[in-house]
This record gives structure tokens, sequence and C-alpha cells, in this order.
């Protein structure tokens, strides 16, 4: 088997381009998804008040995650991400197992996104999901675009974008404030530490996002150094900012009876009124860039890693001529969008239920990282601890994800029959 590490040596997709800002930017994009226009509201209806326990806890619980692949991407920097920390530790059947994890779930995963962004728009603009459909085939059609024309391009739109998702929601906790009373915090706890227990389940979505920028570590500007900085500061900033808005929407009362699933916008618009749900939407639109860009780098990364391993088709490890970019990856994950795009269209599938196949893969993706944390960080005591934690919590919570937990399963199945039909193909020019 060809050995992913030197071929992707020889041939790197970009070396030393993204600054510290960028790759803090990056991690910002990648965990901070829509879940922060969504989920405060949600777990405050579950929780009550005492959900800002749930926050709190969980910001603490999932640092861990962050530090585990920020540590593995100091060390190991390679455009593989997680696959390539588990073929160091684990040989070459599990790496490419997990690259395929990862792969296989922003196909689904992005146009998730794109179509939640574009949707929060459309209810604004009172255009049907047929527009916001179409509107999610630009998004994504512009993301892919700007990997074309490199990461040193879709790095400073990611910085600028992140920029813009700060100022609105700083704007938007900032300008809740004279709405606060202390009467939204009473009761506190009015279903009781098991609700608080729920919520901190359902918090869990908010921080996925760690594993993505590992994908993008080789192209790091010192990545021994920058990794983990790149970690710490946006594991803090995200912190922050899902327990500023989550505090707030509680602080306002802007949840609960038909509020929780736009609870930012109802927050925003205590004070701004029709101005503040558009500034809700261009939040939602912004956030909705950011974190496709992130998975869009990441994925078409990953597809060129396996190509150069043997373990995806050859033309997935294509490069631009001019840009050095992996357009065989971005052209695969193109042909993907439009797929998902066109079965969302028929209303065959929700979104609500598309979205537990990602989630299923990127926990399995996750699951293998912290595996090769644990043999990898063996003698660094904090990642060694990191990689422990995460494991438990990761497969503590992996059996709750019901029938969408065999979608790995199914990608085990077509990988072992895409390696027997190379295996004979080879078998007949030998």
């Amino acid at each position: 088997m060809a050995d992913l590490t030197s071929k992707t040596v020889s041939k790197p997709v970009g070396k030393g381009i993204l600054s510290l800002p960028q790759i803090i930017a990056l991690y910002i994009g990648a965990v901070l998804g829509s879940g922060i226009l969504l989920i405060p509201g949600l777990s405050a209806e579950i929780a009550g008040p005492a959900s800002v326990i749930a926050w709190a806890g969980m910001s603490l619980l999932v640092l861990p995650m962050g530090v585990t692949m920020g540590l593995l991407a100091a060390r190991y920097p390679h455009a593989g991400g997680v696959s390539h920390f588990v073929r160091l530790a684990y040989g070459d059947w599990l790496a490419n197992l997990v690259g395929w994890f990862f792969l296989l779930s922003v196909p689904l995963g992005a146009p998730i996104v794109a179509v939640t962004g574009t949707t929060y728009l459309a209810g604004l603009l009172g255009i049907g999901n047929m527009h916001a459909y179409a509107l999610a085939a630009l998004l994504l059609l512009a993301v892919l675009m700007m990997n074309l024309y490199g990461l040193r391009v879709a790095g400073r739109v990611q910085t600028l974008v992140v920029s813009m998702i700060l100022v609105i929601i700083l704007l938007a906790v900032a300008a809740a404030m004279p709405n606060v009373s202390s009467d939204h915090f009473t009761p506190f706890l009015p279903h009781g530490w098991l609700g608080v227990v729920k919520a901190a389940g359902l918090l869990f979505w908010c921080f996925i996002g760690w594993e993505a920028v590992t994908h993008l570590s080789a192209e790091f500007v010192n990545p021994e150094r920058n990794a983990i900085r790149g970690v710490l500061w946006s594991a803090g900033i995200i912190a922050l900012l899902y327990f500023a808005v989550a505090f707030m929407t509680v602080a306002t009362g802007s949840y609960g009876s038909g509020m929780s699933e736009a609870s930012l916008s109802i927050m925003i618009q205590l004070s701004f009124g029709p101005v503040g749900g558009w500034s809700a939407a261009g939040a939602a639109l912004f956030i909705c860039i950011a974190s496709t860009n992130s998975y869009v780098s990441a994925a078409a990364r990953t597809a060129y890693a396996l190509a150069q391993a043997g373990f995806a088709p050859t033309w997935f490890g294509r490069l631009h001529r001019k840009y050095g970019t992996p357009v065989g990856g971005l052209a695969f994950l193109a042909a993907c969008f439009a797929l998902v795009i066109g079965v969302l269209m028929t209303d065959t599938i929700t979104l609500a239920q598309l979205i537990q196949l990602p989630n299923a893969t990127f926990f399995a993706t996750y699951i293998g990282g912290c595996f090769a944390g644990i043999r990898l960080l063996s003698d660094h005591k904090a990642g060694r601890w990191a990689a422990w934690i995460s494991l438990v919590v990761t497969l503590s919570i992996y059996p709750f994800l019901g029938w969408a937990a065999l979608y790995p399963l199914v990608i085990v199945i077509l990988l072992a029959f895409f390696r027997q039909r190379v295996s004979r193909a080879r078998c007949r020019v030998s």
C-alpha cells in the first residue's frame, strides 16, 4: 500500500499560507455553526434558566476535543488530517476508512448548513423553499470557487466573514441588555436537573468541528506553534459567544411559545425591531458561509490525500495547474452538492432526517482521532488525558444516534467493494 505521507509531501497542496488569525477564523467557522441561531432557545425551553449551567459545563467538557486535535495537528501537520493521525497510530486500512468517514460527511453536511442559512433569509424575504434551495446552491458554488483559487483567498474571506459574525453577535448581545430582567431567571430549575442533562446532550452538536481544520494543518504558518494556539484562542472565543447568546436568551425571555427556533432574531428585534431580524438573517448567512468554507477546504484535501494513498479514484488527486488546489476533490463535492440539493428539492427527505447521517460519520471520525491521540500523545500528559476524555464523551453519546449510527458501516462495505474492484483490475493488468 502506498504511504500517504511520502506522496503528499512531495506534492503539497500549498505550504505555510495560513496565518494565526486565519487559523483561528477557520476553527471558529468550523465549530460556530448554525446552532448558535437555534440551540440557545431550544436548550432554554428544555432546562429553563438553568440551561446556562449546561452551556458552561459543555464549554469546558468539549475543550479536550479541540486540544486533542490541535496537538495532533501541531505534531503531524498533513492534508490527511485525522486519517493521517490514525495512519501513524494504526496503519493504512483504518486511516483511509476514517478519511472516507470525514469525506462522506461533507457532501451531506454542507448542503444542510447552506439550506439552513438561506431558509432563514427566505423567511424574511417571503419567498418559498425552491428559492431558498436555489440560494443555497449559489452559496455552495461561491465557496467552491473560493477554494478553487486557493486557501490564501479562502482564508482571507473566512477571516472577513468571521469578523462580521462576531460584530453582529456582540451587537445583538449588547442591544438586548436593556431588556434583561431578573424575573426571567425564576424559577431557575423548572424541569429539575434532568432538564439540564438533556440540554447538555443537545449542546454537544454545537461544538463539533475541531477535526475539520486538521486537514489544513500542512498549510499553517508554523503549525507546531500555531495549531494549538489557534485551538485555544478559538475555543475561548466560541465558548464566550455561545454562553453570551444563551445567557441573554434567558435573561430577555426570548424563548418558548414558538420563539425558541428563532431566539437570536427575536432577541435582536426587542431593541431594533424588524431591522434586527435582517441583522440575524445576515448573521445566519455569514455563519453558513464560514462553516461551509471550512469543511469544503478540508474535504477537498481529504479527497486528494485518499487518492494519493490509492484508496480513492485517481482523479480525486488532480490539482489545478495554476493554483495547485485539489480540483478533483472540489469536482467530487460539486457533484454531490448538486445531487443533495436536488433530492431536498423533491421533499423526499427532510433536513432533520438527513442531518443524522453526517452526524454519525463525524462521530466516527472523532472516535478514530481520539484513539490515535491516545497512542500518539502518550508522552504528553495533558494530551493523553484530553484524548481519553474526548473518547469517553463521544463513545457515550454515539449509541443515541439511532439508525443513523449504521451509516459508517455502509461506508465500510462500499470501501471494501471499491478495494476489491481495484485489486481485480490490477490482477488483470499484471
